[in-house]
């Protein structure tokens, strides 16, 4: 017993060294460039096949090849990785979710290039670099983990490389040279990857799509280590390889005893599971590049048409021909569940292959009759079974994505593709060949064909209503800009909940059809890497187009049939490696270089009139359109129709007989404290009806901290926030908006995927009060052109269309943090006559603003903050004149 723990111990540490040696990597790579490389798996097996190709195949020394591979090679590609994808994004400011699309394209493109050049299959015959005996592989990994800790704690090198993370154009004015200091991160990232390559591949498959998923599994050990922590990363990697060791010697019989030794076998994927769902996310902001949740060019004309005729050429085909194109439309609907949760939704969901895969396991086992406590279905109710039971469950990835954004959430999600693959399609019930028929009256090629194209039709449709209509807006909102979504009044939790179980139920579906239309279920067509070459290839043909679903199961399916596998893979990769690379997406990147091609175009000679007339300053202003799209100078530069001054600021019509007056927002006693730190200290305020409250102070004061008290998006540890008599402490964001206290933010918060009428409309369609002329009266008052996109907009326009937003659903108090920050003095004067113009009709304003003159012209009462306490109240004049004696 003694010998079998002792040679258990020993095995566990040579699996923990390698995950060491993975976690390292990781996390020195982020240190340095603040990139989660999801390609890290890729460039190992990449690696291990290169070890295996010197050495075995052209038969040179194991020296001369590892030398080669681990020494040159992978840190050139570290490098080549830093230079060409990833310093481009960093010096362009990119957010961690342009990265991640950036590395996920880097994967795709080396797992498919490995299966061209090499081909699907396992190979058995991996060199060994170091001996089974794992203290060479455990001195080779702590050896570099201390290696690295001394190199970031104690050299110049390591102060620089904490300065280029932290803030990388602050640590570039400093003077440090943060390519060098990434590129060193690249290159040793690659070299630690290469070396886990080749420890591992002698005792693991070594085939294109297994030792990737095997080391990204791996990346637990970096997550719990927070991506800084190396005495944390290695003594995990080594418990949890030795645990891992010891469970394969429990035998608990039963009927659990298959998924229990799924368990124990694969506590790296269960670590994996708590870290990213249990453990406080990593990561930033959540936002998709613009190329990947709009398309930057619309679908030509006649594009629909075309499509539809050449899915039903099919129709003519037959034998292989037809039985690969059965293929299409169901992978079709599994992209299409995509486009509503990445392309719409904006959530970064890299687990639908598992929703595919239930679908078509829970329907073929239906379907068999071996579905527990159902009986045998007709292949129809039990697809529809199948989507019944799968849709809910999209909530195991909508829960962590309510709290999560960007990396976070994209670890959180993947975590669950790969659990699912581990623990539901790796048990003997799913692996045991089960052959499903087709529905009956369904059998044939053809009539089966036309089946799918009719729930695919469907589900286009569907999809369709939902991206154009009221909920499309709001989701749209939430995908652009969560905190704005929120202060509009979307309901952002259960928004992104419906968005999840939506996708899950048409990854089911297209899962289930797959299934039925191959006659068989084969969990490989489900694993993880599936799910990442899906979301890559929806991404790089516009994750926000219909009709990309389409096109990329057309595009999938046709590559890898008439082809060696890998073609697929190696175009999606590098689609969308172009869409990290550019801003704008790779579609408007070509349509760049043609322009540069053709040269500047010459204008029509009625273009040139207008041109010159322009220039003149002869243009004659002609009628208003009819649907309000018109721009004038500013605000009150246009003649308003006759009516209230409360219609005209989108405020609610006076009710016959006597109205009620407006609640009074109010907070007492609020005390708010972080980490321990008191921020708030029993501050009182109002905001009356008809009144201007402004609060003004230093920073750090606890002005942005008050606001958020009564905006919602920070909850007081003491005190009550009221509206009225009504107890509002506890409500979110998007409640108080819909209960009518609506805001503005310092940083813009506009959608810029919609137009400016969407904006608006969002604002009408989820505010306190619904109204479907407010959008059409905002717009001629505030002199904005509603079909124009907030990206060709300056800051003073874009201001108004947040503040139109905030006012399209009546509020009763508007909040507005720095409104005249990034405007000019015509800007700001307009402004305040529009601010008071408000307050005249009845609306309290809340304003928290630095500009002092504007407090002293439009305040009613002004408060003056100091380390989270108002230690001033009163008129402007008098509170800002009396603080400014009191000055030292």
């Amino acid at each position: 017993m003694a010998s079998l723990t002792y040679d258990l111990t020993l095995a566990g540490l040579s699996v923990g060294a390698a995950a060491a040696l993975t976690g390292t990597g990781l996390i020195v790579t982020y240190r340095a460039t603040g990139v989660l490389n999801f390609a890290h798996g890729a460039i190992a097996m990449l690696c291990a096949y290169l070890l295996r190709q010197c050495v075995v195949v052209w038969s040179w020394p194991l020296w001369a090849g590892a030398a080669l591979v681990l020494l040159v090679v992978a840190p050139a590609l570290g490098l080549a990785l830093e230079r060409g994808v990833f310093r481009p994004l960093a010096t362009a400011g990119s957010d961690p979710a342009r990265t991640l699309v950036a590395s996920l394209g880097v994967f795709v493109l080396l797992v498919g290039a490995a299966a061209l050049l090499w081909g699907t299959g396992a190979r058995e015959d991996a060199p060994t670099l170091i001996a089974a005996d794992p203290w060479g592989q455990l001195a080779v990994a702590c050896a570099i983990a201390v290696t690295v800790w001394a190199v970031t704690r104690w050299t110049r090198f390591g102060g620089e490389l904490r300065a280029v993370v932290d803030n990388r154009p602050l640590a570039v004015l400093g003077g440090i040279d943060a390519d060098r200091v990434a590129a060193a991160g690249w290159a040793f990232g690659a070299f630690t990857a290469g070396l886990t390559g080749v420890l591992l591949a002698p005792y693991v498959r070594l085939d294109p799509y297994g030792l990737p998923l095997l080391v990204m599994e791996v990346v637990a050990v970096a997550v719990a280590a927070r991506m800084r922590f190396l005495s944390v990363a290695v003594p995990v990697a080594l418990a949890i390889g030795v645990a891992q060791s010891q469970l394969t010697r429990l035998h608990p019989g039963g009927r659990a005893e298959p998924l229990l030794q799924a368990v124990g076998a694969n506590l790296f994927v269960v670590a994996l599971l708590v870290a990213a769902l249990a453990l406080p996310g990593i990561g930033g902001r959540g936002a998709l590049p613009r190329a990947v949740t709009r398309r930057v060019v619309p679908a030509p004309p006649g594009a629909w048409p075309v499509a539809a005729v050449l899915f039903l050429l099919p129709l003519g085909f037959a034998g292989s021909d037809l039985h690969t194109s059965v293929q299409v439309p169901a992978l079709a609907l599994i992209l299409l569940s995509l486009v509503v949760v990445t392309g719409r939704a904006g959530q970064l969901a890299l687990g639908q292959g598992a929703f595919a895969g239930l679908g078509a396991l829970f329907a073929t086992l239906a379907a068999l009759g071996r579905f527990p406590g159902i009986p045998q279905l007709p292949g129809l109710v039990a697809l529809l079974l199948a989507v019944v039971l799968v849709a809910p469950l999209g909530l195991l990835t909508a829960v962590p994505a309510i709290g999560r954004h960007g990396l976070a959430l994209a670890l959180a999600t993947f975590a669950v593709g790969v659990g699912v693959s581990r623990f539901v399609f790796a048990q003997p019930y799913a692996a045991s060949g089960l052959a499903p028929g087709r529905p009956a009256g369904f059998a044939g090629d053809r009539a089966y064909y036309l089946l799918e194209l009719c729930l695919l039709s469907g589900a286009l449709v569907l999809v369709w209503a939902l991206r154009r209509g009221r909920v499309g807006r709001a989701l749209a909102a939430v995908r652009d800009h969560e905190a704005g979504a929120s202060a509009a009044g979307v309901r952002v939790s259960a928004l992104k909940a419906a968005a999840f179980v939506v996708g899950a139920g048409l990854a089911a579906l297209g899962g289930g059809l797959l299934a039925f239309g191959v006659r068989s279920f084969d969990p490989g067509a489900y694993d993880p890497v599936r799910g990442l070459l899906w979301f890559a290839a929806i991404v790089a043909l516009g994750a926000d187009s219909l009709l990309a679903a389409p096109a990329g199961a057309a595009l999938l399916v046709g590559l890898d049939a008439g082809t060696r596998g890998g073609v697929a893979a190696a175009a999606v990769g590098v689609l969308a490696l172009l869409v990290g690379r550019f801003p704008e997406g790779p579609y408007e990147a070509a349509r760049g270089l043609v322009a540069r091609v053709r040269g500047p175009r010459r204008p029509t000679a009625r273009g040139a009139a207008v041109r010159d007339a322009l220039r003149r300053g002869e243009r004659r202003p002609g009628p208003a359109p009819s649907d309000g799209l018109d721009e004038p100078a500013g605000p009150g530069s246009a003649p308003a129709p006759r009516r209230t001054r409360r219609a005209r600021a989108g405020g609610p019509p006076q009710a016959a007989g006597r109205p009620s007056p407006p609640p009074v927002l109010s907070g007492a006693r609020l005390t708010v404290s972080f980490d321990g730190h008191p921020v708030l200290h029993g501050v009182d305020i109002a905001v009356p009806p008809g009144r201007i409250v402004a609060v003004v102070g230093p920073n750090g004061a606890g002005k942005s901290t008050l606001f958020h008290c009564l905006a919602g998006t920070v909850r007081p540890d003491a005190g009550r926030v009221r509206l009225g008599d009504r107890d509002i402490t506890a409500l979110p964001a998007h409640a108080r908006t819909r209960l009518g206290v609506a805001r503005t933010f310092q940083q813009l918060a506009v959608f810029p995927s919609l137009t400016v009428a969407e904006n608006i409309r969002v604002g009408a369609e989820q505010g306190r009060v619904r109204d479907r002329h407010a959008t059409r009266r905002l717009l001629r008052l505030f002199g904005l052109r509603g079909g124009r996109f907030p990206a060709d907009l300056p800051t003073g326009t874009l201001r108004r269309v947040e503040l139109a937003r905030a006012l399209a659903g009546r509020p009763h108090v508007l909040l507005l943090d720095e409104p005249a920050a990034g405007l000019d003095d015509a800007e700001v004067a307009a402004l305040a006559r529009l601010l008071k113009a408000l307050a005249g009709d009845g609306t309290g304003l809340l304003v928290v603003e630095h500009d002092l003159d504007l407090v002293t012209e439009l305040a009613d009462t002004v408060h003056v903050m100091t380390a989270g306490r108002i230690v001033a109240s009163g008129p402007p004049a008098a509170v800002l004149d009396r603080t400014a004696g009191a000055r030292p």
